[in-house]
């Protein structure tokens, strides 16, 4: 049985990074061997992250509105008091759904305005 011209499949490997590479052995007809490598990269959205209001007994509802408005440009008047009456209603409220790094901002900016806020990974 002769090996010239054959390939093997030699394994997956993974390096850390989010790709795989494919490296195949094949023996050419001279004998000698050649390694070939193949990169696929494999791409994984970013999770989301939850923003979260909570129910605040001190700060009036026209202040929690205008935080909302200044800190989330995204929403509009009747969004943030939609946020703002989800909030004192049900305990929590839902200001946004983003990346990390604008949800960990959104966060910080509402706690520095006194309000109480935090981040939660999207299921």
């Amino acid at each position: 049985m002769t090996l010239r011209g054959a390939f093997f499949r030699i394994g997956l490997i993974y390096s850390g990074t989010p790709s795989m590479k494919l490296m195949t052995t094949r023996f050419s007809s001279s004998g000698t061997t050649v390694i070939e490598k193949e990169v696929k990269r494999i791409r994984h959205p970013s999770p989301l992250y939850k923003v979260l209001l909570h129910n605040d007994p001190i700060n009036s509802m026209d202040y929690v509105v205008s935080s909302l408005l200044e800190v989330v440009p995204q929403l509009s008047e009747q969004g943030a008091l939609a946020v703002m009456l989800e909030a004192h209603n049900t305990g929590i409220g839902l200001v946004i759904v983003c990346d990390l790094e604008p949800a960990e901002f959104y966060c910080e900016s509402l706690k520095a305005k006194g309000l109480t806020s935090t981040i939660e990974k999207e299921t």
